[in-house]
């Protein structure tokens, strides 16, 4: 008979990830070492390192969870039914909320690629990837609209994004997701209306 917890995370990797997902976001990767990690989750090393071989594997186990909150963020926008322009605007509404949430420190994944720099470490590759995923799905998005300029309107989605999530921990975060609000349905209504390709030069 199989155990009811089989196939299920153990309480000590969860404690371990829920423990490094807090303190990796708020405080920083390389500030937060793994003592510090072991004493508030309450494990031993040995447990640590029985689930994670070193702290990269938990750096990168900890962007993973962002990664699927995000994309769950995504599907539940497009799961809704709305037209794509609509979409887009819940999707950025839903950012905004994160903005505005208590204890917002900007984007993990920019936040992870600062402080790893080398484009041949693993989770600087792995910031890439979730921002390659997240850039062609708002391309695909946008291509519902019109094909024209898909790619070349949603770098520009992405980077009024990256915008509001550094400015959102520093300044105002109303001000902030007001403007990015306002900036991306500036841009669904010009997307619409122009050969974007040709206004963005690309």
């Amino acid at each position: 008979m199989r155990s009811e917890s089989e196939g299920r995370p153990s309480e000590a990797r969860s404690r371990l990830l829920n423990t490094a997902t807090r303190l990796f976001y708020t405080e920083g990767i390389h500030a937060v070492g793994i003592d510090r990690i072991v004493a508030e989750a309450q494990v031993t090393r040995a447990t640590l390192y029985r689930h994670f071989p070193g702290k990269e594997d938990l750096v990168l186990a900890y962007l993973n969870e962002v990664d699927r909150a995000m994309r769950g963020q995504a599907d539940e926008a497009v799961a809704a039914g709305l037209p794509a322009a609509d979409t887009i605007l819940a999707l950025s509404k839903s950012i905004a909320q994160s903005i505005q949430s208590p204890g917002f420190r900007g984007c993990a994944f920019l936040n992870a690629a600062a402080e790893h720099p080398d484009p041949e470490s693993p989770v600087h590759k792995a910031v890439l990837a979730h921002r390659q995923w997240f850039l062609e799905t708002v391309t695909e998005l946008l291509a519902k609209i019109q094909e024209t300029g898909a790619e070349p309107a949603a770098r520009h989605f992405v980077m009024m994004r990256d915008g509001a999530m550094a400015a959102g921990c520093l300044f105002d975060p109303v001000l902030i997701c007001e403007t990015f609000l306002h900036g991306v349905e500036r841009l669904l209504q010009v997307y619409a209306a122009t050969d974007y390709s040709r206004l963005a030069g690309a």
